[in-house]
């Protein structure tokens, strides 16, 4: 197994204002056997961090190391990397055994080592029955294991995959999810997964890099991410959240205390809500705090009030718009039994240990 380091890893490109910066000065280190992936909106560089990995582009400061090693300036077929595209790349004047084979031949490996290794590989992505197909055959989920065999076949260091579920319809992309984290995790190699996609990000990672404007604004296991933003970015890329402004008025516990977060107290137009961080507050200070729609209940006692001003039945859930003091407006998430009509005055309390405060960016 494999660790990948980035350090300091900077990328411009010529544009039609002078020079623009697709990664800023980014650093990343991965355990042995992990699932990152780098989750963000269209342009924020994850598929230029992707390419500075993979060799395709050359970053013009920083070093990518593998195992310690200096790869910045090998060339891609140097890399023993194995990348699975957004649109699959396969040959299609090819089967898919040849598919497979080619990475396999450009190695110079024996024919029965070849044969061997492409028929374990094929059945560990179900595909043992088309191996005489060629791409044009397949279904799209179909072809996407296929790059995938022809990424694992030839045994590389670092899986690295490129956007590879965005062109399946909804249903195949939710199998595929769970078919790619329970391969990688079979096979144990570490892997960097590029997506713009939330809940892939979420369902497949062991942690997540959410990346914007060419920076890492947070790195952390999914379960942080979603519960615990680290940045108001954050906090609106991932998922839904509502966001109430207010001020420290008091700090209980510290956050340098080892997965033990503080507590504020923070005076907001709702009024009091206690909320934990993980950053230094001070008193008086300006802070944003989040709390997701689903940690929000309905409750005749509950401290806070409003008037719900809209519903939007989802199947599974019922979304409320419920509008608040002071122009504070909040998105409340219930069962369908728990629906509540628009024109309703409500009262509410968030569930304990789900509001988290966010300091205000300097």
């Amino acid at each position: 197994m494999t660790q990948l380091q980035l350090q300091g890893i900077r990328k411009t490109f010529p544009s039609a204002g002078g020079i623009h910066t697709a990664i800023h000065d980014l650093d990343l280190h991965t355990e042995e056997g992990e699932f990152i992936s780098l989750l963000g909106p269209s342009g924020c560089g994850k598929t230029t961090t992707l390419n500075c990995v993979a060799g395709f582009e050359l970053p013009d400061a920083g070093s990518v190391r593998v195992d310690g090693q200096d790869i910045t300036h090998l060339p891609p077929e140097r890399r023993d990397m194995g990348m699975v595209f957004q649109n699959y790349a396969l040959f299609p004047h090819l089967d898919v055994q040849r598919n497979l084979a080619f990475g396999l031949e450009m190695r110079g490996l024996d024919k029965a080592s070849m044969t061997t290794r492409i028929k374990e590989v094929l059945a560990m992505v179900q595909l043992s029955s088309m191996a005489d197909r060629f791409p044009r055959q397949l279904s799209g989920g179909q072809q996407q294991r296929v790059a995938l065999a022809r990424a694992l076949v030839i045994e590389p260091r670092l899986l690295l995959l490129d956007e590879p579920l965005a062109n399946l319809d909804a249903v195949l992309r939710e199998e595929m999810r769970i078919f790619i984290r329970q391969l990688q995790q079979r096979v144990g190699i570490t892997t960097l997964y590029v997506t713009h996609d939330q809940a892939e990000a979420m369902v497949m990672s062991d942690r997540v890099a959410v990346m914007m404007g060419g920076k890492i604004l947070q790195f952390d296991v999914p379960e942080a991410i979603y519960m615990r933003p680290r940045s108001v970015e954050v906090a609106q890329f991932i998922g839904r959240s509502n966001l109430i402004d207010g001020q420290v008025e008091s700090v209980t516990g510290s956050c340098a205390s080892a997965g033990s977060p503080a507590s504020a107290r923070i005076r907001t137009s709702l009024g009091w809500v206690d909320a934990g961080t993980d950053q230094p507050l001070t008193t008086g200070q300006s802070v944003t705090v989040s709390v997701r729609p689903e940690a929000i209940h309905f409750r005749d006692d509950g401290p806070y009030r409003g008037t719900v001003q809209s519903t939007y039945f989802l199947g599974s859930t019922v979304e409320h718009t419920v509008s608040c003091t002071q122009g504070q407006t909040l998105l409340v998430q219930t069962a369908p039994a728990q629906r509540v009509a628009a024109g309703v005055n409500v009262h509410f309390e968030f569930e304990p240990g789900h509001a988290w405060s966010i300091a205000a960016a300097a």
